[in-house]
């Protein structure tokens, strides 16, 4: 099977580290820890799921994915950071790997929305539901969202922050962060937008009940003001988790400003294990 491609940030022998990207998403979302990385010599690596064979899914997908951290870290202990829906992959990914994660960190995380009525509170609302009713739709305007990406990245960045909320609306309007965000678009709809429906359509499935099986050490990262992944969802992940041993709600900050600032705790934290 062909290697999945990935970046690499922070020191280039530390303690590795695998970050899960949102969806949208891409590798370019971890530059943010390539400095705290190298501060606490930590390898942080993230596999860019668009490269993953669109003909693998659900438990062969995940299986794929902790079968390539695996050849990566060998015997070496292994911690996961997860953002938004890249944390459901990262629970996943976790189930796969048969208890040789040492600690969990979900940042901004989107819930099972088979657990509660957190739809209506989510600004990706429509999006969701057209990912549950009518998956042909979704793939459809996913193609859209993907040529705009490639010809207009800017008008589909400011779509989508159209509802950002708390410090969201500032990081919005920051020069550097759209720039990154720009890149991160540009990637994640590559290749007819495939990988982005894969793991949007898995999310909106119900999957609650594969959260007992995961023992892992977790933390939870959220932003008070998050109207992306609403707070109810951290509340929700860290009743549902076994090992949830700590929640951290941050006043005013939103998704992505949550994993800005979150960013170099966790780094810290994850140090202090070794």
């Amino acid at each position: 099977m062909q290697s999945i491609k990935f970046s690499q940030f922070g020191a280039a022998d530390g303690q590795p580290v695998i970050y899960f990207h949102g969806t949208p998403g891409s590798p370019v979302e971890c530059e943010i820890f390539d400095l705290y990385g190298k501060q606490h010599h930590l390898t942080i690596i993230c596999y860019d799921r668009s490269t993953i064979a669109p003909r693998l899914q659900g438990a062969a997908y995940y299986q794929c994915i902790a079968e390539e951290i695996a050849k990566k870290v060998g015997d070496k202990p292994v911690d996961f950071i997860g953002f938004s829906i890249g944390a459901f992959v990262a629970l996943q990914v976790c189930r796969a790997m048969n208890g040789k994660v040492r600690s969990l960190h979900l940042v901004s995380a989107a819930a099972p929305l088979d657990a509660g009525n957190f739809i209506d509170a989510a600004a990706g609302k429509a999006v969701f539901r057209l990912a549950q009713n009518h998956p042909s739709a979704f793939l459809r305007l996913a193609r859209v969202q993907g040529w705009l990406a490639s010809i207009f990245p800017g008008l589909l960045l400011r779509m989508l922050f159209s509802s950002a909320a708390g410090e969201g609306k500032a990081l919005a309007a920051d020069k550097t962060f759209r720039i990154a965000m720009t890149r991160t678009l540009k990637t994640c709809f590559k290749r007819d937008s495939l990988g982005y429906t894969r793991d949007v359509i898995a999310y909106v499935q119900p999957w609650k009940a594969t959260l007992a099986d995961i023992s892992v050490d977790t933390h939870i990262w959220h932003g008070a003001e998050d109207n992306w992944s609403p707070v109810a969802m951290a509340d929700y992940l860290a009743s549902a988790l076994p090992g949830c041993s700590n929640i951290t709600v941050l006043d005013g900050l939103s998704h992505y400003s949550c994993l800005y600032r979150a960013a170099p705790t966790i780094c810290m934290s994850i140090k202090t294990l070794s």
